[in-house]
């Protein structure tokens, strides 16, 4: 058997017709740029997040540093950030001009561990940018409370965590503004790149919207410098075809969630350690990841036995070439080391079958059982 991480061909099937619809009516209105489907998926996310502004833009890397950027980051600042994270979330802030700082892990959940971020904190700290890796939101009372007692922006990574809740809360009422990706691999995804920004601040949506324009307001007229950004209208009408069934997936997601840890535990439960959801989250799973020992070593057996997976992240940033010139060195964030060598996703998508489940978990517990 075959099992692929991610298959989007039979979410493509299912909406294809409506799909191509959609993207007929866009060419024949011919209005490609900031047209009627960017403005109505740009509400529609802010509604759903609770907050009263949606800014799109082209993709989630360039989400996060407009968010800093409008925010006032700069030259001379510090923002810290995890280092087990994509590297996009640093690399927003080393282009906003500030520095990246980098914290600790909470290992049970992989999100930002706030008595860290405290350490972390010195007079030039302006900002933190807190990602809800995997699907669930990290500790915000904890992080809100370090960030109040130090007068810091707030800026939620959520590029993986669009629909996510903390004590029934959603992503985008916790901080200045929050991010997400809409990478087709996402929960929501385009069909290239995407992105959206969504906040409750009118003064700073503005100021984002000017950013995404070569910081042009009026047209021609540029008092900042910003540069284009825009999220296509294109990809804004896939994404409105998509939006209605963001629940379902979800809820899929977790049921696959679910079935895997049931059967984790059932086959190999002193082998693999499955996700840990904190009791007040809602978790959508982008991934399933799980920590096992041997890691490289399982994962080498599951591709030889056709089961896809994937290593979120290896290399932790602060320990990245690129910001050699920070100073960091191994052991400086030893959470964010030891998951580096031992979390591995499994495939994990809505349309998964159980029996794919069944035989991953069955090839799991053939490599420790052997």
């Amino acid at each position: 058997m075959k099992v692929t991480m991610l298959d989007l061909t039979e979410q493509y099937q299912g909406l294809r017709d409506e799909m191509l619809k959609a993207l007929d009516d866009v060419m024949s209105k011919a209005h490609f740029i900031l047209g009627d489907n960017v403005k109505k998926l740009e509400a529609d996310v802010a509604k759903y997040s609770n907050v009263s502004n949606g800014i799109g833009v082209a993709n989630g890397s360039d989400a996060i540093h407009i968010a800093l950027q409008a925010s006032g980051v700069g030259p001379g600042d510090e923002v810290i950030c995890p280092s087990f994270t994509f590297f996009a979330t640093a690399g927003a802030v080393a282009r906003a001009g500030a520095t990246p700082v980098f914290a600790d892990i909470d290992p049970r959940t992989f999100n930002l561990d706030p008595a860290s971020l405290e350490k972390a904190v010195t007079d030039k700290t302006k900002a933190v940018v807190v990602v809800h890796l995997y699907g669930q939101m990290a500790d915000m009372d904890g992080i809100n409370e370090v960030a109040k007692k130090h007068n810091l922006v707030v800026i939620e990574d959520a590029a993986q965590a669009i629909g996510s809740k903390y004590k029934g809360k959603t992503v985008g009422e916790l901080g200045t503004a929050a991010t997400y990706s809409f990478f087709p691999t996402k929960n929501l995804g385009a069909y290239g790149d995407a992105g959206m920004i969504v906040t409750d601040d009118a003064e700073l949506a503005e100021k984002m919207r000017v950013i995404r324009v070569h910081g042009s307001k009026p047209k021609y007229h540029h008092h900042v410098l910003g540069y284009n950004s825009r999220l296509d209208e294109l990809q804004a009408a896939i994404l409105n075809v998509k939006f209605p069934h963001l629940d379902t997936w979800s809820k899929l997601r977790q049921e696959k969630a679910n079935t895997y840890t049931q059967l984790l535990n059932e086959a190999v439960n002193n082998e693999v350690v499955t996700p840990f959801i904190e009791e007040h989250n809602h978790h959508v799973f982008h991934q399933y990841t799980i920590r096992v020992q041997r890691r490289d070593e399982l994962q080498a057996f599951l591709k030889e036995n056709g089961v896809a997976t994937m290593i979120y992240y290896p290399k932790p940033l602060h320990l990245q070439p690129v910001f050699n010139e920070l100073g960091y060195k191994e052991g400086d964030l030893p959470e964010t080391e030891k998951a580096c060598a031992e979390a591995i996703s499994l495939p994990m998508y809505p349309e998964l079958k159980q029996d794919q489940q069944v035989y991953v978990v069955k090839k799991i517990a053939e490599f420790y059982n052997k």
